[in-house]
């Protein structure tokens, strides 16, 4: 027996109702004319509750339902073929807020006038609420582990996270300590990155880095002829991240004179350029750091009292990697992710032996030590998976790890003896004094005083 649709038009009315997306026809007014079995199982909503009904029926407060069906049927020209694209969400009869995505097209008489559309949608609430919860545990996932530049799910670094998000919130000054390796620069960058400071400049200056003369000019700046050399004025730091943060690192380093210059600028907010007399107005959130106990510091006199207090008025203090050894797995994926983007490698993983000898290294170097050892391992990859004999020797042998630097004899109070042994320390270090006091186990500005009491030179600094 033929079918024809045209003799029995209930046949075509049973395939659009076995359908599993919704088919709906409205009129030029935009009320719903019929209602497929199909749109009643998405919607709950059966034919008897719509028909005759407005479109909008399926609004809620949230929910625009076919908002956009009435302007299609008043203006179908904008469309291509007469023919309505849209993704939107209605109200269930149940009261759930449904995702569907629609096609409608224009119904015309023989004069051309618009007599109604007819439309199809499908159900994508399943899979819209299924990638926003995905969506969501990612970004919870990341929030978590990471922050800012920071990666850590331990709890010691949650922690962490928690300090830095609360110094953000303010512009207290800010001591973060740890050994060298955790991170304090990243810290610091993470605070000023969000807080109200975030669009002004950032600058770290490392004190120890600088000698001891020139540091004064590198922060406060100087003007021509302050001292030899200054052939012209120069802006200092402080003055360049006016209205932003100045990250301070090795604080413990500057000598007292220095902590003194620094703690009006805390207090009255304002420089003097070595060599000028006028006063200068700044804005700047200062950060400090060290990898010291400052407060053996204070008792030796190297660091003021009062400077002390003022820089530590909100401490964050950078675990070392063995004291959070689960976040080297996350930590290792991360790195490998950055060197894989810089040198253009495939790899994505590392063997899991390799992995264990990374767990169970002791990291005297802390996060810069093994950022350092993934990546060379990148050097040395010939696959797409780093392995044991790719990481550096003294991780992959046990034998090979280097030993704890034994503390260095304590100086003799025999002015002599104290004089050979500073003596031999600058002659190992070329008149190298930073590399010399970090030879002699004490501080730059302990050994300058030093140099000082003993009446030893050195034309290098």
């Amino acid at each position: 027996m033929e079918l024809d649709f045209r003799k029995n038009p209930g046949i075509l009315s049973n395939m659009v109702d076995v359908m599993a997306d919704g088919v709906f026809t409205v009129d030029a007014r935009g009320h719903i004319v019929a209602w497929s079995a199909g749109a009643a199982r998405i919607t709950g909503y059966s034919s008897h509750d719509v028909v005759g009904q407005p479109c909008h029926v399926l609004e809620g407060q949230t929910c625009k339902g076919f908002s956009k069906l009435t302007e299609f049927l008043d203006n179908p020209t904008p469309y291509p073929w007469g023919i309505c694209n849209q993704e939107c969400k209605v109200l269930g009869k149940d009261g759930r807020e449904l995702y569907l995505y629609g096609n409608v097209s224009v119904i015309r008489d023989k004069q051309g006038t618009v007599i109604g559309a007819i439309g199809t949608f499908t159900d994508l609430t399943a899979f819209i609420l299924s990638n926003e919860k995905i969506a969501v545990l990612e970004e919870q996932a990341k929030s978590r582990d990471a922050f800012q530049q920071l990666v850590g799910k331990s709890q010691v670094m949650q922690e962490v996270f928690r300090r830095l998000r609360l110094a953000a919130q303010s512009d207290v000054s800010v001591l973060v300590t740890g050994e060298s390796g955790t991170g304090k620069e990243l810290a610091a960058r993470a605070i000023h990155a969000l807080s109200s400071r975030k669009n002004q400049p950032f600058f770290a200056i490392n004190c120890s880095a600088i000698p001891e003369t020139l540091l004064e000019s590198e922060l406060f700046g100087h003007v021509k002829g302050a001292f030899t050399g200054a052939i012209r004025d120069k802006v200092g730091v402080f003055q360049a991240a006016d209205g932003g943060t100045l990250f301070l690192d090795e604080i413990g380093d500057t000598s007292p004179l220095l902590q003194l210059k620094l703690l009006r600028v805390l207090q009255e907010g304002e420089i003097r350029r070595v060599g000028d007399e006028r006063a200068i107005k700044i804005n700047v959130r200062l950060i400090t750091a060290t990898n010291k106990e400052l407060k053996k510091a204070l008792a030796s006199g190297d660091i003021r009292e009062d400077f002390y207090y003022r820089i530590r008025v909100f401490e964050i203090t950078m675990p070392p990697l063995r004291e959070r050894r689960e976040d080297i797995p996350l930590l290792v994926n991360h790195f490998i992710g950055e060197y894989a983007t810089v040198y253009q490698r495939s790899v994505t993983d590392m063997a899991q032996n390799a992995m264990q000898h990374l767990i169970k290294y002791p990291w005297p170097g802390n996060v810069r030590e093994l950022r350092n050892a993934i990546e060379h391992a990148f050097v040395t990859v010939e696959n797409d998976c780093l392995t044991l004999l790719d990481l550096p020797s003294e991780i992959r042998l046990p034998d090979c790890s280097p030993s704890p630097a034994s503390p260095s004899p304590v100086l003799s109070a025999e002015p002599d003896q104290e004089r050979d042994r500073i003596l031999s320390a600058l002659h190992q270090t070329n008149g190298r004094k930073l590399e010399a006091a970090k030879l002699l186990g004490m501080s730059r500005v302990t050994l300058w005083k030093k140099l000082q009491k003993l009446g030893i030179t050195s034309n290098v600094s």
